[in-house]
C-alpha cells in the first residue's frame, strides 16, 4: 500500500473509493498494479483542488485535466457571477465548491464576508459576514480590504483580513467558528499576505510600520499561539509577503520574508531558526522553493531576486546566498518555478526565464502592461496575468515563445485558480469559470 500512495503526486489525495481499489489489487500481478496504479494517478488529477493561494503545493503549478487557453468575455465562459464588494484573494476549489472572500462597503464601514458557490452553476450556497467594521482604515489604490486568499482544510474555511481578523468557518454553511482579532499592528497600505497552515497553526506575517512580527493562530481554539519578533528593525519596517513551508532534513520550517531579512522559523514555537540579512522593504511575493534553494524577492523600490540555499543556524548572510538578479526582478508577483527553470514577471511586465541552480539568464521579454497576479503554470504552460484582463501565454523552454494571449474586461489583481479542467477568474466585478464544456 506504502508503494502504491508514493505513486500519487504531491498535493493531491486518494478518494475513499480509489483507495479501497488499491488495497484490494495488491495481491494481482506486478504489471496490472502498475497499470491500475496509472489509472489511480488519472484519477487523482480529474478531481483536483486549489485549496489555497497559489494551489495545492502553493507552488502556483496547476494540477488535472487541461482548461482552455483561450477566452474572453463570453469564450469558453460556464458562469459568469458578480461578487459584491471587491476582494483580491484568490477563490479557492475544493469538492466543487468555491470560497472566495470580499469587502462590502457599508457607509463608512465594511462588511467583511465569506461566499461559497457552486462550481457546477455559479450559484451562491452561501454568504456569510464574517466581521463588521464602523470605520474602513485607508489602503493602497491597487489594495483591497480583502486580498489575503482564504484555506481550505479538513471542513473548514479559514478567513484572513489581516490586521482585521482572521477566522475559522464551517465549510458546509459559512457558521463561524472562531474569530480572532489580537494579531494587531499598525499596517501600511492595508494587509496583502496570506497565511500558511502548518502543523496545526495559521501562520501570519504581521509586519508593519513598526514592531514587525510573525505569529500563528492555533487552527482548532483560534487562540494565538505565539508570536516572534522580527530579529533586524530596517528604517523601513511594514511588507506584505505569504510565507512558504519546507521540510529540511526532515524538520518542518516556515520561511517568512520581511523587512531587511529572510527568516526561518520553528512552527511549534515560533523560534527563528537561521535568517539572511539584506536591506529592503514592502516585500510582497511568496518565495519558491527547489534545487535545495529558496529564491525570494527582498525590496519593493529596488526589487532583487536572491537565491539561497536551505538551512544553517543563525545568520547565514555570507554562506548561503548563490546567487542574486536584478533584472526584471518582480516587486509583486511570486516567482515560478518549472523544473529547471525560474520565470517570472516584473510589475512593469518584463518577463524572464532562468537557470533556477545558477541564476543564468535563458532571456528576457518584454510584455507590456502591468502585472500584480502570480504567474502559473497550467496546460504545459506559463500563464501571465495583467492588471486591464490581458493574458498571455507563455511556452516553457529556453527559447521565448507565446503560444497565445486572450482577454477579459475589469481589473484583475488576483491570481487565477485551477480546478477540474477549469480556470477561476476573479476581476473587480465578476468571478468567472472558464472551461471547455461551456453552453453545452
Amino acid at each position: 500500500m506504502c508503494k502504491l500512495l508514493a505513486y500519487v503526486p504531491a498535493g493531491a489525495s486518494l478518494s475513499a473509493g480509489c483507495f479501497n481499489l488499491a488495497c484490494r489489487i495488491l495481491s494481482l500481478s506486478s504489471w496490472i498494479v502498475r497499470m491500475v496504479v496509472t489509472l489511480l494517478v488519472l484519477c487523482v488529477l480529474a478531481s483536483s483542488d486549489w485549496p489555497q493561494f497559489r494551489g495545492p503545493d502553493s507552488d502556483g503549478h496547476a494540477v488535472g485535466p487541461a482548461s482552455p487557453i483561450q477566452w474572453s468575455d463570453t469564450q469558453n465562459v460556464a458562469w459568469r457571477v458578480t461578487i459584491p464588494g471587491l476582494g483580491w484573494s484568490t477563490p479557492v476549489i475544493v469538492d466543487n465548491t468555491v470560497y472566495v472572500t470580499t469587502a462590502v462597503a457599508a457607509g463608512e464601514g465594511l462588511s467583511l464576508r465569506a461566499l461559497a458557490l457552486d462550481a457546477a452553476s455559479g450559484a451562491v450556497l452561501w454568504d456569510r459576514e464574517v466581521r463588521a467594521i464602523e470605520k474602513a482604515p485607508s489602503i493602497h489604490k491597487k489594495n483591497s480590504h480583502a486580498s489575503p486568499t482564504p484555506i481550505f482544510h479538513d471542513g473548514a474555511l479559514f478567513v484572513h483580513f489581516g490586521t482585521l481578523g482572521t477566522a475559522r468557518l464551517r465549510a458546509a454553511d459559512g457558521s463561524v467558528q472562531w474569530l480572532c482579532t489580537e494579531l494587531v499592528y499598525p499596517p501600511v497600505h492595508g494587509s496583502g499576505g496570506s497565511p500558511v497552515l502548518c502543523d496545526g497553526k495559521l501562520v501570519v506575517v504581521c509586519d508593519g510600520s513598526s514592531n514587525p512580527f510573525v505569529a500563528a493562530i492555533d487552527s482548532e481554539s483560534g487562540s494565538v499561539a505565539w508570536k516572534t519578533e522580527r530579529s533586524v528593525q530596517p528604517r523601513i519596517s511594514h511588507s506584505f509577503a505569504t510565507p512558504a513551508v519546507v521540510d529540511i532534513d526532515g524538520q518542518t520550517q516556515v520561511l517568512a520574508p520581511g523587512p531587511g531579512l529572510f527568516a526561518a522559523y520553528d512552527p511549534a514555537d515560533g523560534r527563528e531558526l537561521w535568517r539572511i540579512v539584506v536591506p529592503g522593504w514592502s516585500v510582497v511575493p511568496q518565495p519558491a522553493i527547489g534545487h535545495g534553494l529558496v529564491i525570494y524577492n527582498h525590496d519593493y523600490d529596488h526589487p532583487e531576486l536572491i537565491a539561497a540555499r536551505l538551512g544553517g543556524q543563525g545568520d547565514v548572510t555570507d554562506s548561503h546566498i548563490a546567487w542574486r538578479i536584478k533584472r526584471g526582478a518582480p516587486s509583486t508577483p511570486s516567482p515560478l518555478l518549472v523544473g529547471d527553470e525560474l520565470y517570472f514577471v516584473s510589475d512593469d511586465g518584463i518577463v524572464t526565464c532562468a537557470d533556477a541552480r545558477s541564476g543564468e539568464t535563458h532571456w528576457v521579454e518584454r510584455l507590456g502592461g502591468n502585472f500584480s497576479a502570480s504567474p502559473v503554470f497550467a496546460n504545459g504552460q506559463i500563464l501571465l496575468l495583467s492588471e486591464t484582463g490581458t493574458a498571455t501565454w507563455i511556452k516553457t523552454g529556453e527559447t521565448f515563445s507565446v503560444a497565445g494571449t486572450c482577454e477579459v474586461s475589469g481589473q484583475t489583481f488576483a491570481t487565477p485558480a485551477f480546478a477540474d479542467g477549469a480556470m477561476y477568474l476573479r476581476t473587480d466585478e465578476f468571478l468567472y469559470k472558464i472551461a471547455h464544456d461551456a453552453g453545452r
